[in-house]
């Protein structure tokens, strides 16, 4: 397996452009199969999910080429050749069981195996299923698979989530396009990937209002056609490589980054004393006076802190100045990168779904084991800053979620190189 080194202690300074969003990409390629026309995807982000996304639209009879080496994507479903979703692929990806909605609304009748358990928790898909029943699918759970079947169609209703599921307002709301009426999503989360779905959507034919509030109302309509949609900048690249130079020191500018799409994030890094500047092509990010001043954080759904933030703002808080606490409220079992941090010097204390990060004057490089996709980046985020080398291994974590990290790192003085396993 590949590793990453990283020699800390040197500020960064430079620019890096934000690609396309993963999670927003993610949920537009299923979109495709909603329609018989072509669907353009631009500013594809280039990863290893987005991979296992093609593989499993192909698997479904979904043509998909990518474009001006990858950065646009071609998708085609002008037949759909089988309505199953293979174990085999969806196992490799969570995000996998959003072709459930848009085969069942397209077809009338989907096979699509559960993904599983997940590192970072469970995550289960039951309002995924409680949303389609209550839109008249009829579903059975058995072999590890989603039988699930609307031998008339779907038909509008209005549904209220229990919690703000990103994953099932995504699927519910690809799948009322083409419900026969008008369905509500109540306490429907509200996340940009969410209003570029629905941006993408509109732009495919269906009516769709409200999105990026807690309600959204879909009229169905008879069929949707071809589009172009570009892909939103990625928020979570944003926000991690906006604390490179808060970490590490310096000052770096992230190209098409927006503070709209990380409010409650740009906050609380000004409260820890970094400047969060407004440039004509992004943002700009550096230490105000060299102290990072500790941090109360509390991981919330969107508009609040993200989750998958917190990983790389706790590598940041062991080095603040006095005692920082960090609360994750949205999933459990996440602070598997704290050990590995106190293996670099950090002093962190987890009690249940809540640690105590008490600031250390430095960091020393160590070997380390990524755990997850977020971890992974924790761990190189704290290594720009550590004395010595940190070895990060089973890096294949990173590449589902950034694209060319140790180019764009490098491109701003980051001493950081990939070794081939």
């Amino acid at each position: 397996m590949d590793k990453i080194i990283v020699t800390g202690g040197k500020p960064l300074n430079g620019e890096i452009v934000i690609s396309g969003a993963k999670n927003a990409c993610l949920t537009l390629m299923p979109a495709a199969l909603l329609t018989d026309e072509p669907l353009t995807l631009t500013n594809a982000p280039r990863l290893s999910d987005i991979r296992t996304m093609t593989d499993l639209l192909r698997s479904l009879g979904c043509e998909v080429a990518a474009l001006q080496a990858g950065k646009v994507l071609a998708l085609g479903a002008e037949r759909i050749a089988s309505t199953r979703a293979d174990y085999e692929i969806v196992r490799k990806m969570r995000a996998s069981i959003l072709v459930l909605g848009p085969l069942l609304a397209r077809e009338g009748h989907a096979e699509v195996s559960l993904p599983g358990g997940c590192a970072i928790g469970a995550r289960p898909v039951d309002l995924h299923l409680r949303g389609l029943e209550a839109l008249g699918a009829e579903l059975d759970l058995r072999d590890g698979y989603v039988h699930a079947k609307a031998p008339n169609g779907l038909k509008g209703a209005a549904f209220e989530l229990p919690f703000a599921s990103v994953g099932a307002t995504e699927n519910l709301l690809m799948a009322a396009t083409l419900a026969k009426g008008t369905t509500v999503l109540k306490n429907a989360a509200r996340e940009p990937e969410i209003v570029d779905l629905a941006r993408c959507l509109r732009a495919m034919g269906a009516r769709i209002e409200g999105e990026g509030s807690p309600e959204i109302t879909i009229e169905g309509v008879e069929r949707l056609h071809g589009a172009t949609h570009r892909v939103v900048a990625d928020r979570i690249e944003l926000g991690t490589y906006m604390l490179a130079p808060a970490i590490a020191g310096g000052r770096v500018e992230l190209i098409g980054g927006e503070r709209a799409l990380l409010g409650a994030f740009c906050d609380k890094l000004e409260e820890a004393d970094i400047a969060v500047e407004e440039t004509g092509r992004g943002l700009a990010v550096s230490r105000r006076n060299g102290v990072i001043r500790p941090l109360h954080v509390v991981t919330e759904p969107y508009p609040g802190f993200p989750t998958d933030l917190q990983a790389q703002m706790m590598a940041m808080l062991t080095l603040g100045a006095g005692e920082s606490l960090l609360e994750e409220r949205i999933f459990e079992n996440r602070f598997m990168h704290a050990p590995e941090l106190l293996r670099m010097g950090a002093r962190i204390e987890v009690h249940g779904g809540t640690a105590k990060v008490t600031g250390v004057e430095g960091l020393r490089g160590a070997p380390v084991m990524a755990t997850d996709l977020r971890a992974s980046v924790s761990l190189i985020l704290a290594g720009l800053a550590a004395e010595g080398e940190t070895t990060v291994s089973r890096v294949y974590h990173l590449d589902r979620g950034y694209e060319r990290l140790e180019d764009k790192l490098q491109a701003c003085g980051a001493q950081v190189e990939r070794v081939k396993g």
